[in-house]
């Protein structure tokens, strides 16, 4: 009976939180602590420390041991931590499903190519909020980023190896 509880549990934590794993954690506290009282709440925030400093997404790692602790064993961590990852598996099948369905489409291409810059302007914002004054005045950084730019824009070089040689560059200068 614990594994339906806990695959319930956290498939509904999994469809319904959006923004990531830290986004997650008020949900699984109020599902796990308070709701179903798996555990108490001096464990949830060292399972939460301990997530944190494991690789790999906070939510699944927090799923995986609230599981384990829940029902004793691994199974639990191993239905706890499917459960969570399921809606998000499911939803990037039917996205996939959609994409190939319809990607002759012209309103679905015209969708798509409005979304780019949208994304770019997502990824731009990202960085921007990285830059702080202490390495904005870093002229070696800038170089090597425009360097790494002109190479994948221009050079049309790999960017894997792009992304090899800039960090292979940051090592040896800093």
């Amino acid at each position: 009976m614990i594994y339906l509880q806990l695959f319930i549990t956290f498939f509904k934590i999994g469809l319904f939180t959006f923004g990531g794993g830290y986004a997650m954690i008020s949900l699984i506290q109020n599902e796990i602590v308070v709701k179903n009282q798996w555990i108490d709440a001096a464990t949830f925030t060292d399972i939460i420390a301990v997530s944190q400093m494991t690789p790999g997404p906070i939510g699944i790692n927090s799923a995986t041991y609230v599981g384990y602790a829940a029902s004793g064993t691994v199974w639990g961590a191993a239905v706890a931590t499917i459960a969570v990852s399921l809606p998000s598996f499911i939803i990037i099948l039917m996205i996939t499903w959609l994409y190939t369905a319809f990607k002759k489409n012209r309103w679905f291409e015209a969708a798509l190519k409005g979304i780019r810059p949208v994304v770019l302007g997502l990824i731009a914002s990202a960085a921007i909020l990285l830059v702080t004054r202490e390495n904005f005045r870093d002229w070696t950084s800038w170089a090597i980023f425009i360097a790494a730019f002109i190479a994948t824009q221009w050079g049309k070089l790999n960017p894997i190896i792009v992304i090899i040689v800039a960090g292979v560059a940051g090592y040896l200068i800093y």
